[in-house]
């Protein structure tokens, strides 16, 4: 073995569950808890190849919002000498976390919590560098479901749609050191964490039996990485895509035997290199409407309808606050994409909650045996839903429409799958 070069593979983990009450974000809106059913976690893989390194640093909060992506990237790199650019944040969604959205941002709990948890478990991954080998296996799994529920009207609601579109690949990642020792694990799955979307206690939802119960069996710290969720919830017994605690434990169970199933099928672990790349992802924006457009259309709706959270007038009070701050009207949004290849995976983050169907053509075209697709990737932009679905309507297409002062060409899912090929394709070379 020690003639055949390999990547190195560290992993840390710190907690990061709020210290004190915090109000949790997600089904409903907000509410108020002081309960900790399970602790949530920043758990971060280090790899190591030719001289360079990377960071995907994984954190099961619901989201952070752009400019926090921003500030935390830059602090890990600041702290720990790995480039801005090779470093990968994602979230695991959960929807029993503190609140992290911007008008009800927990900074405190982001400042003394959150960022100096990702940034030790950062530092203590680096530290842990040795020489691995990797082992890959993949096990259909029926935790998730689609969610675009489609009523007789043919109006669009969340729960569960059995005829929708859905990805039931559970990939598993498992790092050895060269004596076949566990090192550490990824379980790759594309479903919302919303099973216990209405809790009063902070959890990992359904992800964390699954996660508990493989490092158990394997004795290798894991991590849950999230794929495609834009349409994608979980199949939960009672037929919802938001239940209770119960609920959730329950299809953790079922997905922690998925997991473990795929686990135990790894036989092969071979050495493996690791590649890094960040390039430019540029998506076209629909031309903005005047402040004036913007100002009349406002008027027009009713106070009810001016006070809701998100909507029409959320979007409307966006547009009119950059031409009230004096910004420019951009034509495009230019994203800094960051790939990371570890061997035949390949790990493609996506800063929106992305529906399946792109991250399966992402899959198609690309070169690597498993392409990951991660929601909510170094960056939030709320839905990204497939052209098709965009004429049906609904929840993500509505957040879609309204979350940003700018709306996204229709047309969007194929313009960022096309580049991200290419980016891939590139990587591979």
């Amino acid at each position: 073995m020690s003639d055949i070069k390999t990547a190195k593979v560290g992993v840390g983990r710190s907690v990061i569950s709020p210290v004190k009450m915090a109000q949790l974000w997600g089904y409903p809106l907000i509410r108020d808890t002081e309960v900790i059913h399970d602790d949530l976690q920043a758990t971060a893989f280090a790899f190591e190849y030719e001289g360079r390194q990377s960071l995907l640093v994984n954190l099961t909060i619901i989201f952070l919002l752009n400019d926090e992506f921003e500030i935390l990237r830059e602090l890990i790199s600041r702290e720990t000498g790995v480039p801005y650019e090779n470093i990968i944040i994602d979230c695991t969604h959960t929807h029993s976390s503190p609140a992290t959205d911007s008008d009800i941002k927990d900074t405190e709990y982001i400042e003394t919590v959150l960022r100096p948890g990702a940034v030790k478990a950062a530092k203590e991954a680096l530290s842990n560098l040795q020489e691995a080998l990797m082992g890959v296996a993949t096990v259909e799994s029926h935790v998730g479901i689609n969610r675009r529920e489609v009523q007789l009207d043919g109006w669009i609601g969340l729960g569960q749609n059995p005829w929708g579109t859905f990805d039931p690949t559970m990939t598993v990642i498992s790092f050895v050191t060269t004596d076949k020792k566990p090192i550490a694990n990824m379980v790759h799955y594309g479903t919302h964490c919303t099973a216990a979307g209405n809790n009063f206690e902070v959890t990992r939802d359904w992800s964390g039996v699954m996660i508990d119960r493989l490092e158990e069996q394997t004795g290798a710290m894991t991590a849950f990485i999230n794929g495609p969720i834009g349409d994608t919830g979980p199949r939960l017994s009672d037929g919802s895509t938001a239940a209770t605690l119960e609920l959730a434990l329950e299809l953790g169970a079922a997905a922690a035997h998925d997991a473990v199933f795929a686990y135990r099928t790894i036989k092969d672990y071979r050495p493996f290199d690791m590649k890094v790349t960040m390039q430019e992802v540029k998506l076209p924006y629909k031309p903005q409407m005047s402040y004036e457009d913007a100002v009349a259309e406002y008027a027009t709706h009713t106070e009810e309808e001016k006070n809701e959270y998100y909507g029409r007038c959320y979007h409307l009070r966006k547009v009119m606050a950059e031409y009230e701050a004096g910004h420019p009207v951009e034509t495009e949004l230019v994203l800094k994409e960051t790939v990371i290849a570890v061997g035949n995976v390949v790990f493609v983050p996506f800063p929106f909650e992305m529906f399946t169907e792109m991250t399966l053509r992402l899959r198609k075209f690309s070169p690597y045996q498993h392409t990951l697709s991660l929601s909510i990737g170094n960056g939030y932009y709320s839905y990204l839903p497939s052209q098709d679905q965009i004429c049906r309507g609904g929840y993500e297409v509505a957040m879609f429409r309204d979350f940003n002062p700018y709306q996204l060409e229709d047309n969007t899912d194929t313009t960022i799958v096309t580049q991200l090929v290419d980016i891939v394709k590139a990587l591979a070379e």
